[in-house]
């Protein structure tokens, strides 16, 4: 059985070893999601993370690997417990047409797609919304101008963790709010 997990974000780049025993490399031909910043994240002192964001997002192509596992439950569970999240946050799509989880139709419809373009068994994915009107500052809806703001009031650590996290997603990642970021004077690109 082929299980593909699909990554964008920190599960790219933050080594966890428990998860990552289980999977193989990352490959960079997965399928075309609609990603943005938009998620305020209390583990990264408020700084934005990337999300499935169908109404604010940009379609990114997205990272996938090969569970090295056979059960998919037992790859949903190490999903689960890696984004240290509940059942419902995370997304799946089974071929066979059994089961299937996610908060927006389309991502299954594109899921659906390249799952059986490429003969994948069992596709997953972290399906957390944003929560941005919910947990910024200012508690508005999401715009560029109003992300742009809130990441201007964090604390320094918030600042740091927020550059960082903007810097760290790979360069495929090309959304809206990356780009009003990199064009800021008080946000240099990294090099």
């Amino acid at each position: 059985m082929k299980i593909a997990i699909l990554g964008w974000g920190s599960l790219l780049w933050d080594g966890n070893a428990a998860f990552d025993e289980h999977h193989e490399q990352w490959q960079f031909d997965g399928p075309h999601l609609k990603l943005e910043f938009s998620r305020v994240s209390a583990s990264r002192n408020n700084a934005l993370t990337l999300v499935l964001d169908s109404a604010n997002g940009s379609a990114c192509r997205v990272a996938y690997s090969f569970s090295k596992r056979k059960n998919p439950d037992d790859v949903i569970c190490d999903l689960r417990c890696r984004e240290g999240t509940i059942f419902k946050n995370i997304g799946y799509f089974f071929s066979d047409g059994s089961r299937k989880q996610s908060r927006d139709t389309q991502v299954l419809e594109v899921v659906r797609t390249w799952a059986t373009e490429r003969k994948i068994d069992v596709v997953l994915w972290t399906d957390l919304e944003s929560n941005f009107e919910q947990k910024s500052q200012a508690h508005e809806l999401f715009s560029v101008q109003n992300a742009l703001s809130h990441i201007q009031s964090l604390d320094a650590p918030g600042k740091a963790k927020a550059a960082e996290y903007v810097w760290r997603a790979p360069d495929f990642i090309d959304t809206p709010l990356r780009d009003a970021l990199q064009s800021q004077p008080w946000f240099p690109k990294h090099s």
